[in-house]
């Protein structure tokens, strides 16, 4: 073989190999994130009894939750939207009521099961379809027949973020128009060329479904559901309470046609190479608000995988301010090493669950309060995002709210410039593969020329 041709077939084999080695040590990286992400089945919780009865003349909403997984503020966000009036009443709903995943490594308890809200007063008017992990798999067969027949019997549907898989594998986007995450919306065309997806929008509404752009749109798409529902006056009111940067009633739903840039890296980065990051507590305080705990776990954790998370409580269940049951881990000595205890939704540290001031008593840490003097009807994501710059850096900060479709023009960010911790484990890993592979084609061609 010509010289020439030797060195290209090494110079092929070496590059070869140094991807298997490097694209292998990402994937195993990315493995790691989503089950970290997506906690197992925690220690047994105490059963939750049936929810009760719905008032009379109430508009009721069932917040839908997957056995595989949901995203944390696909659920959280528009709960606490509708859950703000007394117009309406909010449950969460699954296929059984056993805790199910939510991303970030929080856990959630249903109120009722899918059979439970089929009958009676159970019957939602509104159902609001979170993004899962296996939208159109097995898992989720009962949840996708379930939004289809209460479609089917004229329910509103609202499809968060990836959430829109999930509406359209049940069959109700054939012909209409839709939206999704960004980052998706190419594959959903691809997979649903009978709806026509339309990006750059922060919903779009087709009748009797409304469909949002990536995680925090739900916020804004619950407020419209709101304001048709309730009327404007209501809509204004909670959504100056919620503090969604830039909304209001009849406000534009142009967005940022947003597609995969440079200024992404840190997200991939923190993805794919877990490793060494930090481990963040999250208090799980009673009476949090829904966005507030959401925010923390998607901002940390869920939303950027900068870190760890570890939801802790003092009881197993906690009960947020508009009623969501959470599972937690217990704030005791079993708890884990933490870097950081981070106690999300509480102003002052006298308003803190004594339990979790004990945890971290001995252990050299203070219990940190992101949302502690945080501006009026500022949302619960502008205090999260702050916060992660200052102690991851201001790329991860950008990278995570660009994930989550959440608007920063108003944020001052101030921190590291860069995610230095990922970035050196991705260039240690490069250099190791190619030491790998440069030793790997020199043994090759000895056993081949002989000793």
């Amino acid at each position: 073989m010509p010289q020439r041709a030797r060195l290209l077939v090494r110079i092929v084999l070496f590059i070869a190999i140094w991807g298997v080695l490097v694209g292998g040590t990402c994937a195993a990286g990315v493995v790691v994130s989503m089950r970290d992400s997506y906690p197992g089945a925690p220690r047994a919780v105490p059963g939750k009894p049936p929810a009760g009865e719905a008032p009379r003349g109430r508009i009721k909403v069932a917040v839908v939750v997957g056995t595989s997984g949901s995203v944390t503020t696909d659920v959280l966000g528009p709960y606490e939207v509708f859950a703000r009036s007394d117009r309406f009443l909010v449950h969460t709903v699954g296929a059984r009521r056993e805790p199910v995943p939510l991303s970030g490594g929080l856990r959630l308890l249903p109120d009722r099961t899918l059979e439970e809200a089929e009958t009676g007063d159970a019957v939602p008017d509104v159902v609001v379809v979170p993004a899962v992990v296996d939208p159109e798999g097995e898992a989720e067969a009962p949840l996708r027949a379930w939004i289809a027949r209460r479609a089917a019997a004229g329910a509103r549907i609202l499809g968060v973020c990836a959430g829109s898989r999930l509406v359209a594998a049940g069959g109700l986007l054939r012909g209409r128009a839709a939206t999704s995450h960004w980052g998706v919306i190419g594959a959903l065309r691809s997979d649903y060329p009978d709806t026509r997806w339309v990006q750059g929008r922060r919903y779009v509404e087709d009748g009797p479904v409304t469909t949002t752009a990536g995680v925090t749109s739900g916020v804004v798409g619950a407020l419209r559901l709101v304001e048709l529902l309730a009327g404007e006056a209501e809509a204004r009111r909670v959504g100056a309470e919620v503090g969604y940067p830039g909304w209001s009633p009849g406000a534009s739903t142009v967005i940022p046609a947003d597609e995969p840039a440079l200024a992404d890296l840190p997200y991939a980065l923190n993805a794919a190479f877990p490793w060494f990051r930090p481990v963040v507590g999250i208090g799980l305080n009673p009476g949090a608000g829904e966005i507030d705990v959401a925010a923390a776990f998607e901002v940390y954790a869920g939303g950027s995988f900068a870190a760890h998370a570890v939801a802790l409580a003092g009881t197993p269940t906690v009960t947020t301010r508009h009623g969501v049951t959470l599972v937690a881990e217990p704030a005791d000595g079993t708890a884990p090493a933490l870097s950081r205890l981070v106690v999300p939704g509480v102003g002052a540290a006298g308003q803190v669950d004594p339990a979790l001031t004990r945890l971290v008593a001995g252990r050299g840490l203070a219990v940190e309060l992101p949302h502690a003097g945080r501006a009026a009807a500022e949302s619960g994501f502008d205090p999260v995002l702050r916060d992660l710059a200052v102690h991851t850096d201001v790329a991860t900060a950008r990278a995570t709210a660009k994930y989550n479709e959440y608007p920063v023009e108003h944020l001052a960010l101030t921190g590291p410039a860069w995610s230095w911790r990922p970035t050196l484990l991705f260039l240690l890993t490069a250099a190791g593969a190619g030491l790998i592979a440069h030793v790997s084609l020199r043994s090759l061609r000895r056993r081949r020329t002989g000793p």
